[in-house]
């Protein structure tokens, strides 16, 4: 799985939405067009994309906690706390989380879950302080027993950086990490994959851009992440099936600051893409749809 943050399908606007203005060609080239809302549902090559439902039946903007919680842990987290809430999940989903996140299910099976992701010194600083406030995913690896990654498991090249390339860990907080290409990062992440039974891969810068807050060249951001997943796509390994996932729709719309009420994004390649792309209709079914494919 390649979970982005706030990518939503939105309206065919060169000015608002960077995958017209920029292009993308994973969806060009792999879809034969760019998605949007007059355009939801893409097939070709065995490759699907579809719209996912992010708001659940719950007033307001959907958010990060709640989003991904509905994600990793299949159920309607927005409705069981009367909102959608975020960026980090509400303190009555924690237990929740705890028991029905996707990675303790998985071991649970009998079966291998990773986190690809690799966490910089600051954030394992932040941990020791005693602080909690964590995301989604790091807190369902800590609360299952799984060891989260650092920099020496990317220079080994067993984890990826969240920005793929590691250039940004390198500028901002002053590591010496040997710069990747995306296609390299995509191939790193299809061999860590070909180890486990579940891998997830986190991906949020996407969001930021939507929000306005990263601070860098937007065109050059979505040409990596176009670089990144396009080879993923196309290098996919006969046994594997990948599922491409969000939370709630913001990149989609740069006009605005906030998050959308646009479907989010899926995209479903290789063995069984189909059946994801039949199953999966709201956030709460992503999980299900996974885990029916373990079992």
């Amino acid at each position: 799985m390649i979970f982005l943050d706030g990518v939503g399908i939105g309206n065919e606007d060169y000015q608002s939405n960077p995958f017209i203005k920029y292009g993308f060609k994973t969806f060009t080239e792999i879809f034969g067009e760019i998605p949007s809302l007059q355009n939801q549902y893409l097939k070709r090559n065995g490759s699907y994309l579809f719209p996912v439902d992010a708001r659940l039946g719950v007033e307001g903007f959907p958010q990060s906690g709640t989003g991904q919680t509905s994600i990793f842990c299949g159920m309607n987290a927005s409705k069981f706390i009367g909102k959608h809430f975020g960026p980090y999940p509400y303190s009555t989903l924690i237990p929740v989380i705890r028991e029905q996140n996707i990675f303790k299910e998985v071991l649970s099976l009998g079966k291998k879950s990773f986190f690809a992701n690799a966490y910089p010194k600051i954030f394992f600083d932040y941990i020791n302080s005693g602080r909690s406030r964590l995301s989604v995913t790091s807190l369902s690896c800590m609360l299952s027993g799984l060891r989260l990654n650092t920099a020496s498991d990317v220079r080994r090249g067993h984890a990826l950086t969240a920005e793929i390339t590691n250039e940004r860990w390198n500028v901002k907080l002053g590591y010496k990490l040997r710069e990747i290409k995306p296609q390299t990062a995509a191939k790193r992440l299809l061999n860590i994959s070909a180890k486990n039974s579940f891998t997830l891969y986190e991906y949020f810068l996407t969001d930021h851009l939507g929000h306005g807050r990263y601070d860098g060249d937007a065109q050059l951001l979505l040409n990596i992440l176009d670089e990144f997943i396009f080879t993923v796509i196309n290098e996919l390994k006969d046994n594997m099936t990948l599922i491409i996932c969000s939370d709630h729709g913001n990149i989609e719309d740069i006009s605005i600051k906030t998050h959308t009420l646009n479907p989010s994004l899926a995209i479903a390649s290789g063995n069984y893409a189909e059946e994801l792309s039949n199953e999966i209709k709201d956030l709460t079914q992503i999980k299900p749809a996974i885990m029916k494919i373990l079992k």
